[in-house]
């Protein structure tokens, strides 16, 4: 897999990381939101250790 790639799925990573904390830290969280988040980067977690 082409580094490149792989810089592009762990920025998008640490961008989700970063909406999850955002919204935890709002007085009334969405949490349906932030399972959302939390699948989404699960997926880029799975697809980033398959390469």
């Amino acid at each position: 897999m082409d580094s490149r790639h792989v810089n592009s799925l762990q920025s998008k990573h640490a961008g989700l990381e970063r909406q999850i904390h955002d919204e935890m830290c709002r007085p009334m969280p969405d949490v349906v939101m932030i399972q959302a988040l939390k699948k989404r980067k699960l997926k880029l977690k799975e697809e980033m250790a398959r390469h």
